[in-house]
C-alpha cells in the first residue's frame, strides 16, 4: 500500500514544469478515479457493454448491470480505456475526453474535477502521453486494492494533495482513528444492527471524500456480515463530492444518496430521518455570507432545523448539531430512534453566556436528554489544528441506565505518537486505547478519566446583582470642562458659562445638586429635556461611598434606589446549589439562599434585578478533570536558571576565544 501511495503521487513529477507543485492533485485525484472505475468494470466490461447496446431505458440498463455485475451501478458508453487512448497517438486527448464523458449520468466526478480543461492543459504541456501511462500502468482493481484500502489511498492522496497547497486538510477528512473511536461508540448501545438481515441507513451532512461513512460500513459488516447499510451525505466542495461519489459507485452503494450543496442553506434529503448521523463539520465555520437563510429557518420555529438557537456567525458547529438532531430517526419509529456522533473542538462546551444562542443549544440538547457521551481527545489529533477536539455522542432513545444523565470521558492521556506526523497531526488513538474508552462508556461508573453527571448539574440561573449609585456633585473647573467637551451638552446655548457662576458648593444628594442648578439655570432661561439633564448630572457626577443613595424620581418604581450600571455584577447559581432542589422550580429558594450566603455579607446594600435573571447551560469539561499540580521549588527553579547561566557563559567564551 506504501509502494502503490508513493507510485501515484509519484505522478507529481511528470506535472512539474506544466502545473505547480500545489496543484498536482488537480490532475492526480480525476486520474486516480478514472482508473479505480475502469478496473472495477474491466471483469464486465463486455457484459455491459451488451446490455448498453440492447436496452435504451437508464433505469433499465442500471438494474440489468447491476444484476450481471453483482452491485456495480455504472457504466461507460465508449470502447475506450487507458490502453486504448495510449494507444491512439495523436488522437489521445480527444479519445480520452470522450472517455471520461461517456460515463453514465451518475459519473458527474469529472465535471466537478474540471477535468476536460485539464485535459487540453496536459496535451499542450506535452505531458499527457505520460499521465496516461502512468496510471494505464497502475493496478487498481478491486483484487489488489479493496475498498478499504481504496478509501486510505484517496485519505492520502488528499492529505498529499492539501498539504502541498497549504490548505487546512482537516476541512475535507477526518483521520481514520478518531472515526474508528467515533464509530465504535455510535454503535456500541445499538443491538438492532447486530440482528439478522438489519437494514440501518447512516448519513453525514459533511461528507467530504466519504472516509466517515466507509469505516462506518466496514464496521457494521464486522459486526453482522448479513446487515445492509444504506449511506447517504452531503457536500459542500465540488471535488471532495466528487471523491465521494466514485467511492460508493466503486462500492456498489447508490450514488444519487451523495448530494452536493450546502447543508445549512439547504437540506438535499428533507424527507429521510437516518439510524445514523455521523459529522466532523468544519471548526469556526463563518456563516454571514448565507445569515438570512439561516435566519429564516430559525423563525419557522419547531418546524425549522435551527429553532433551538443561533450561534455567533463566526462559529456554526452547533447549527451542524441542530441539522443532525433535525435528521434523526424519530425515538418511536419502528427502528428505535437514532443515534449521531459528531467532532467539534471545546467552544461548544461553553461560549456563550446565559441567554445566548450559544447556552440556548446546550440547554435544549440536555433539557430534551439527547447527548449520551462527550469525550475529550487527545491534542494534536487532526491534520489541520493541534486544539482540543470532543466527540460527543447524542441519543433520542436512551437505555433507561442512561436516561437523563450524561457521561464525559478524558481521553487526553490516550494518545500514541506516531513515528512521523502528519501536518498537525502527531499522535493517534490505537486499539489499545480504543477499547479503554469503550470500556469507560460501558461500565458507566465515575473515574480519575470518567464521570457521570445528570443533565441538570449544567444547569445555572445567571442573577445580577445591583448596587445603588452614590454620587457627589459640584461644578469645579476640571467638571465643567466635561461639560464644555461633551457631545451632546457642549452645543446647548450659555450652559457652560452658567455652570462656572454656580456656586452651590459640594452636595452628597443628587436631588438636593439638581433643585438648586435647575434654579440657576432657569434664572439665564437655560432649559434642559429629560435626557439632556440626565447627561448633566452624569458627567459632573462623582462616585462616593458616603453620599446619598440617588432614587428613582418618578414611575412604579419612584423612591426605590437606582442602580449604577459600572457597579453591576453577574453570579451565577447552579442548579442545586447546597443542597437545593435540582429543578427549575427551586429558582427563588435557591438564588436566595445563594444570595443571602455569598453576597450580602460581602455587599450589604445590593439586591438582585429579578428581571434580568437568566437560565444557561454550560459543560465544564476540563474542570471536572482537573489535577492539581504544585509550582516547583523555589530552589528548583534556581539551580534551572544557574544552569542555563552557566551554559550560556560558557557559548560566550567559546565565541571570545575565536576571535
Amino acid at each position: 500500500m506504501v509502494d502503490l501511495e508513493k507510485d501515484v503521487w509519484a505522478v507529481a513529477d511528470t506535472l512539474r514544469g506544466v502545473y505547480a507543485r500545489n496543484k498536482a492533485g488537480d490532475v492526480i485525484l480525476p486520474m486516480t478515479i478514472l482508473r479505480r472505475l475502469e478496473c472495477v468494470m474491466a471483469p464486465h466490461r463486455d457484459q455491459v457493454a451488451a446490455i448498453v447496446a440492447q436496452e435504451r431505458s437508464e433505469v433499465l440498463r442500471v438494474k440489468a448491470i447491476r444484476s450481471v455485475t453483482g452491485g456495480v451501478k455504472f457504466y461507460n458508453t465508449t470502447k475506450h480505456t487507458l490502453a486504448s487512448v495510449y494507444d491512439s497517438s495523436d488522437d489521445m486527448a480527444d479519445n480520452l475526453l470522450e472517455y471520461v464523458q461517456g460515463f453514465s449520468s451518475d459519473i458527474d466526478v469529472f465535471a466537478n474535477f474540471h477535468f476536460p480543461q485539464h485535459i487540453e492543459r496536459m496535451r499542450k504541456g506535452g505531458i499527457l502521453t505520460t499521465i496516461v501511462r502512468q496510471f494505464r500502468d497502475l493496478d487498481l482493481s478491486p483484487e489488489a486494492v479493496p475498498n478499504s484500502k481504496m478509501g486510505e489511498l484517496f485519505e492520502h492522496l488528499i492529505y498529499k494533495d492539501f498539504e502541498s497547497s497549504n490548505a487546512e486538510s482537516g476541512d475535507h477528512y477526518t483521520p481514520r482513528d478518531a472515526i474508528n473511536l467515533l464509530v465504535d461508540l455510535l454503535f456500541a448501545e445499538d443491538d438492532n444492527a447486530l440482528s439478522r438481515d438489519a437494514i440501518r441507513s447512516i448519513y453525514d451532512p459533511t461528507v467530504g471524500t466519504g472516509g466517515m461513512l466507509s469505516v462506518a460500513e466496514e464496521h457494521l459488516h464486522r459486526m453482522n456480515p448479513d446487515a445492509e447499510l444504506l449511506l447517504y451525505g452531503q457536500e459542500l466542495r465540488s471535488e471532495s463530492y466528487a471523491m465521494c461519489r466514485s467511492d460508493m459507485l466503486a462500492k456498489g452503494q447508490n450514488p444519487q444518496n451523495i448530494a452536493l450543496g450546502n447543508t445549512l442553506t439547504r437540506d438535499m434529503f428533507p424527507d429521510d430521518r437516518f439510524n445514523y448521523i455521523l459529522s466532523n463539520p468544519p471548526y469556526g465555520v463563518d456563516w454571514k455570507n448565507i445569515a438570512e437563510n439561516v435566519e429564516n429557518e430559525h423563525k419557522k420555529g419547531s418546524v425549522g432545523r435551527f429553532a433551538a438557537g443561533l450561534p455567533p456567525t463566526s462559529d456554526g458547529a452547533l447549527l451542524f448539531v441542530q441539522h443532525a438532531i433535525a435528521k434523526m430517526n424519530p425515538a418511536d419509529s419502528q427502528d428505535g430512534g437514532a443515534r449521531a456522533g459528531i467532532v467539534l473542538n471545546g467552544s461548544p462546551l461553553f461560549s456563550g453566556g446565559a441567554g445566548s444562542g450559544p447556552s440556548n443549544i446546550r440547554g435544549w440538547l440536555l433539557e430534551n436528554d439527547l447527548i449520551e457521551a462527550i469525550v475529550a481527545l487527545p491534542n494534536d489529533m487532526f491534520y489541520n489544528t493541534g486544539i482540543p477536539t470532543y466527540l460527543w455522542i447524542f441519543d433520542n432513545d436512551k437505555r433507561s441506565e442512561r436516561e437523563g444523565k450524561v457521561q464525559l470521558i478524558d481521553a487526553t492521556a490516550l494518545g500514541v505518537k506516531m513515528r512521523k506526523s502528519l501536518g498537525s497531526k502527531r499522535v493517534e488513538i490505537d486499539e489499545g486505547a480504543r477499547e479503554r474508552v469503550l470500556q469507560q462508556y460501558a461500565d458507566m461508573e465515575s473515574s480519575d478519566t470518567s464521570k457521570v453527571f445528570g443533565n441538570l448539574d449544567f444547569a445555572f440561573w445567571q442573577i445580577t446583582v445591583e448596587r445603588p449609585w452614590r454620587l457627589n456633585f459640584e461644578t469645579t473647573p476640571e467638571r465643567v470642562a466635561r461639560i464644555a467637551e461633551h457631545k451632546a451638552l457642549s452645543n446647548i446655548a450659555g450652559l457652560v458659562e452658567a455652570l462656572k457662576s454656580f456656586n452651590g458648593g459640594h452636595y452628597l444628594n443628587r436631588e438636593n445638586f439638581l433643585g438648586d442648578l435647575g434654579k440657576h439655570l432657569a434664572s439665564r432661561a437655560i432649559s434642559l429635556t429629560a435626557a439632556q439633564r440626565k447627561a448633566l448630572w452624569q458627567t459632573l457626577g462623582e462616585r462616593d461611598k458616603n453620599a446619598d443613595i440617588c432614587r428613582i424620581q418618578s414611575g412604579k418604581n419612584k423612591g426605590d434606589a437606582e442602580a449604577d450600571p459600572y457597579l453591576r455584577e453577574t453570579e451565577n447559581v447552579p442548579f442545586g446549589w447546597e443542597g437545593h432542589a435540582k429543578i427549575h422550580d427551586a429558582k427563588d429558594a435557591t438564588i436566595e439562599a445563594y444570595f443571602d450566603a455569598k453576597v450580602r455579607p460581602h455587599r450589604e446594600d445590593a439586591w438582585i434585578d429579578h428581571t434580568k435573571t437568566r437560565v444557561g447551560y454550560e459543560i465544564p469539561f476540563t474542570r471536572h478533570f482537573y489535577k492539581y499540580v504544585p509550582p516547583r521549588s523555589l530552589a528548583e527553579i534556581d539551580a534551572d536558571l544557574e544552569e542555563s547561566l552557566q551554559e550560556i557563559l560558557g557559548l560566550l567564551h567559546k565565541v571570545e576565544a575565536k576571535k
